[in-house]
């Protein structure tokens, strides 16, 4: 015999139960697409292999186009989204992703030789002739150097990486050593004024 409220006790439950599936498939699928992609972790998730840099040029050895890439690792048991669309949990010893590091065109003038032949040749024209400007050179090897004060000049202008070499390339300065920077208002750095309210 079959109480009366057994079949509303069965299907109050059942209902119950599709209700619980539907929010644990829910939420499986949000959990699931919440996942962002491999590019897009933080620091301190993830760690970037040191680039391999060439003895000569003082820069990254796979440097192209002015941009030298780089193998990343993320941190074990980080799981994030492949370029190939792929989720993947990392153990810590797998390249998630590649990323860009600037690298500089350098053709083969030594920022220490340029500072050494300006600081002890300069008054001979040496700083010139070695970073390819010959009429200067010529110019400052007739004149002593300006009287001195074209040899402190181009010091100064050496030294601080303003002249540079004729062919419009950057130094050869080591990759870990003091490099400057130049910095420009681009029309993406400009800072606009803010009006007031």
């Amino acid at each position: 015999m079959a109480f009366p409220g057994s079949r509303l006790f069965s299907l109050r439950t059942m209902s119950l139960v599709i209700l619980f599936y539907c929010t644990y498939c829910h939420f499986q699928f949000v959990l699931a697409n919440d996942v962002d992609s491999c590019e897009s972790l933080r620091l301190g998730q993830y760690i970037c292999k040191e680039p391999r840099i060439d003895d000569a040029t003082q820069e990254p050895e796979n440097c192209k186009d002015m941009i030298a890439w780089v193998e990343c690792l993320p941190s074990p048991n980080v799981s994030c989204r492949l370029s190939n669309g792929t989720e993947f949990r990392f153990s810590g010893e797998e390249v998630g992703f590649n990323k860009s590091l600037p690298c500089r065109n350098v053709s083969g003038y030594s920022y220490k030789v340029a500072v050494a032949l300006s600081l002890f040749l300069g008054w001979l024209g040496a700083d010139r002739f070695y970073l390819g400007y010959p009429a200067l050179g010529l110019l400052k090897f007739c004149t002593v150097g300006f009287c001195g004060i074209g040899s402190l000049v181009d010091f100064m202008l050496i030294s601080m990486q303003i002249v540079g070499p004729s062919d419009k390339s950057d130094y050869i300065v080591d990759y870990y050593g003091a490099r400057l920077t130049r910095l420009s208002i681009t029309n993406e750095t400009y800072r606009r004024t803010q009006m007031s309210p």
